[in-house]
């Protein structure tokens, strides 16, 4: 059945839409795949549908020859599963929240680990009945604080997500293992470049999680890689910890009054004219920067934390919101030092009256470079006045360790592989050992070989069907529109007629029944009282990977051919034109 523009819901743009920000998002509201509804809400139209569709197909074929059996589950989602795990509260304002006329609490689900436990739970009593794997592609909601960049962070969007069910730790890493292989298989036949990293689990938990991250410059993730082969988003880098130093035998610290020394710049020029020391200048590196940051809790609590880091190094708020999770973390404003009156001189923050057990009662966490023995420079808490030699486990300690710090190229592998280079990534997949998190919370158990109860083990698999639409968008494109790969693309042909007379509709429709015949699927551009310029720049806009043009030499039984991908066009004739739509 022939798809005519004529009848098409279509209505291309000529220029970029003013809220757009990346390129995916500009042409595939231009080319009319999408329209915006609201922030980070996108309505679908027909042909964004279809390129949806055969990336939903690709991914349904590789998880049913994975093993996983399709369901499809709710949006809508009662309180009360997500409350027996907690993630109602952890979920703090990121997920929409609503009640039904009787007062009952509703969420729009941003996953579906509570309900899919439940629904095992439901049918399934015995190992016999185990391993089994489920999957289902559905949209999922989550309430973006900053919904950007058309599709790749909306509020609403489509999502596959997996969960295997297992007796034992042996099954799941089975199972882990079956839909990491199956993840490959995807991204490969989409023609998607990846790289798989450690990650931080968030609110979802589990023993074990990595990230397939896109490598893209308007990536909102930056991960780290070694070339020996260590891989991590820098969330979930951790830092290799020095040795601790003797502390016996140090010297005593010692007062480095200044009148205006509260930056790490001005300090260390400080510190090397008025202290030099023998084989070395002073460096940002040999101080102590203590940041105060100030985190909310889910109960609405706010606690101001000082976390102690080498002075060369800043707080990476990321990490910081991992290592403090399930706290939202932001830098301490006048409000948090006002609540502590005579701790805090700005510039010249020391570590000697801080920690849980002092006066204070503020909590200290360091850098996990910042071991016992290691001697720095640092404030003395009074204006105007630092201290060197103050030693880590004599003069000061910590309450604790914090993976805070920013991550850099040049910093070395925890795994000894190597010094790191950074760069730029979009999340396209997640894998996730579960492990018994969800089916304790929610009592799934099954008999197991001994007649004895035994809770469930279980993974989590998400992709992002909509963002790796919008990558794809954002991969394959051209100064003219959007160039599909083909085993995406809405149609394989778009062929086009051009003039005022009717030999160049007959002979494009003519064309349009030999490729059907031949099991292509085309558009067909019919449009009678369309200028032949519109209908050249829809072409090159909307991406179909080979357009066929019936214009000026139709009467010769000639058609113009055009390669998106290459670029190539050449003139060819319509005898010869399936074996040329074929070669391409």
């Amino acid at each position: 059945m022939v798809t005519r523009l004529s009848h098409l819901f279509l209505r291309t743009l000529r220029d970029d839409p003013s809220d757009a920000e990346v390129t995916s998002a500009k042409l595939l509201v231009r080319a009319g795949y999408i329209r915006r509804q609201a922030p980070g809400i996108f309505a679908w139209l027909p042909l964004g549908l279809r390129v949806r569709a055969r990336i939903e197909g690709i991914i349904r074929d590789e998880m049913v020859a994975a093993g996983a059996q399709e369901v499809l589950l709710p949006a809508l989602a009662p309180r009360e599963p997500y409350e027996a795990t907690n993630r109602w509260t952890e979920y703090g304002d990121g997920i929409f929240r609503l009640k039904d006329r009787k007062d009952a609490d509703y969420l729009l689900a941003p996953t579906h680990e509570e309900l899919f436990a439940l629904l095992v739970k439901d049918l399934y009593s015995s190992y016999k009945d185990l391993p089994v794997t489920l999957f289902q592609i559905q949209d999922k909601y989550r309430d973006e604080a900053r919904p950007r960049a058309g599709l790749l962070r909306g509020r609403e969007f489509t999502m596959k997500d997996a969960y295997s069910f297992d007796i034992d730790d042996a099954g799941l890493d089975r199972s882990y293992q079956t839909m990491r292989d199956a993840y490959e298989r995807i991204f490969a036949r989409l023609g998607l470049e990846y790289a798989i990293v450690k990650a931080d689990a968030g609110a979802m938990g589990g023993s074990k999680s990595e990230e397939f991250l896109h490598p893209i410059a308007v990536g909102e993730d930056t991960f780290v890689r070694s070339a020996g082969g260590y891989a991590a988003n820098v969330e979930a880098y951790v830092t290799p910890v020095p040795d601790a130093l003797p502390i016996e035998g140090q010297p005593e610290p010692v007062l480095l009054p200044a009148a205006d020394t509260p930056t790490i710049d001005t300090l260390v020029a400080h510190a090397n004219e008025v202290a030099p020391r023998d084989g070395s200048p002073w460096t940002a590196a040999d101080t102590l920067k203590n940041v105060v940051l100030a985190l909310t809790h889910l109960d609405g609590t706010r606690e101001v934390v000082v976390v102690g880091l080498p002075g060369d190094r800043e707080v990476d708020l990321k990490r910081a919101e991992v290592a403090f999770a399930p706290a939202e973390v932001e830098a301490a404003g006048d409000d948090d030092f006002k609540r502590h009156p005579g701790v805090f001189v700005k510039g010249y923050i020391g570590p000697q009256v801080l920690g849980a057990e002092s006066p204070s009662g503020i909590r200290y966490v360091v850098d996990p470079r910042v071991v016992d023995g290691t001697a720095w420079i640092t404030g003395a808490n009074e204006r105007g006045v630092h201290v060197s030699g103050l030693v880590m486990g004599r003069d000061f300690t910590a309450d604790g360790v914090a993976e805070v710090s920013d991550v850099r190229a040049g910093d070395p592998a925890p795994d000894g592989s190597g010094p790191l280079e950074t760069a730029r990534g979009m999340e396209i997949g997640h894998v996730f050992q579960l492990g018994r998190k969800y089916a304790e919370a929610l009592g799934l158990k099954v008999q197991d070989e001994n007649g004895k109860l035994a809770t469930v083990t279980m993974g989590s698999y998400g992709i992002g069907v909509t963002r790796i639409l919008a990558i794809l968008a954002e991969a394959h494109n051209d100064e003219k529109g959007l160039v599909w790969p083909k085993n995406v693309a809405p149609f394989d042909v778009h062929v086009v007629a051009t003039g005022k007379d009717s030999v160049a509709y007959d002979l494009a429709t003519d064309i349009v029944a030999q490729l059907e015949g031949e099991r292509f699927e085309v558009v067909y551009d019919d449009r009678p009282k369309v200028s032949p310029g519109v209908k050249l720049r829809d072409a090159e806009l909307l991406g179909m990977p080979i357009v066929v043009v019936a214009g000026r030499n139709a009467a010769d039984g000639v058609v113009e051919l055009w390669d998106r991908a290459t670029g190539e066009r050449s003139d060819v004739p319509v005898a010869e034109l399936l074996d040329a739509v074929r070669a391409i």
